[in-house]
């Protein structure tokens, strides 16, 4: 175990012989470090677990309270999967609403000053660029990548494997597989370039486009659209998420440039 002498780590906390813990890091209550954890100088965290080679930069703040004027002081708390890098200046509150939990998953980025609130679930492989903000209880899919300075609204969705361009903002979930722009982010075909390094095929990404011209047409509701999509084109598994995304859906979905009105 390797821990500076400055840092400041609390009785109850659970640290392993392999940690790297910097100068000035404060460590409170309720932390559990998993194996090769390296938290940088000056980071604070409380109230959370981090996984087995998981990387903390200077001046992030892990598990802290929630920006929820309903949370009571009830324990709740943040978990960071396997081997993330969360870079400075990252916040992540933990949840509200006692046993809750804010959740990333595994080999996760938060880039510089990114933001995610109370009770967020983000899968693995999740890409925050500098600045990016989720409100609380947003859910991010698999291998997403949110751009930076984008803002997103407390309980929106943002689907798998899409990309979301710097300097966005929606109140709607954000279809997976999708180029998405602008605010809202409409999307602009499908996410060609990310759908080909996660390995689907062509006939899945052709599919994938033929959905989205029938979505993003602007000549059904989505819902209808969905029924289409699933009557006519072929069912792999990423057409079927893409309509079950759509089917339970509960802030609305961006398809095109007026979804803010419908």
């Amino acid at each position: 175990m390797t821990i500076d002498k400055s840092a400041v780590i609390a009785k109850s906390a659970i640290i392993p012989d392999s940690a790297i813990i910097g100068p000035n890091v404060v460590i409170g209550e309720n932390v559990v470090l998993g194996e090769n954890v390296k938290i940088v100088a000056n980071a604070y965290l409380e109230h959370c677990e981090i996984g087995e080679g998981t990387t903390i930069s200077p001046f992030a703040s892990i598990g802290t309270p929630p920006q929820d004027l309903s949370y009571n002081n009830e324990p709740t708390k943040t978990v960071i999967g396997k081997n993330c890098l969360i870079k400075e200046y990252v916040t992540v509150n933990r949840a509200s609403g006692e046993g809750n939990a804010t959740v990333i998953g595994n080999k996760c980025l938060l880039m510089a000053s990114s933001h995610v609130a109370h009770n967020c679930k983000l899968e693995d492989e999740v890409i925050m660029a500098n600045l990016a903000t989720l409100g609380g209880h947003c859910q991010v899919g698999f291998g997403a990548f949110i751009g930076g300075m984008s803002v997103f609204h407390q309980f929106v969705r943002i689907g798998e494997m899409c990309i979301v361009s710097g300097f966005s903002a929606s109140r709607m979930d954000i279809l997976p597989y999708c180029k998405g722009d602008g605010r809202p982010p409409v999307p602009h075909g499908i996410n060609v370039i990310g759908l080909k390094r996660r390995g689907l095929t062509l006939e899945e990404r052709t599919n994938l486009k033929h959905a989205f011209k029938i979505i993003c047409s602007g000549e059904y509701t989505t819902l209808k659209a969905a029924d289409i999509v699933e009557d006519t084109i072929p069912q792999d598994k990423y057409t079927k998420k893409l309509v079950e995304f759509i089917r339970t859906t509960k802030r609305g979905i961006v398809t095109h440039a007026t979804s803010f009105q419908q």
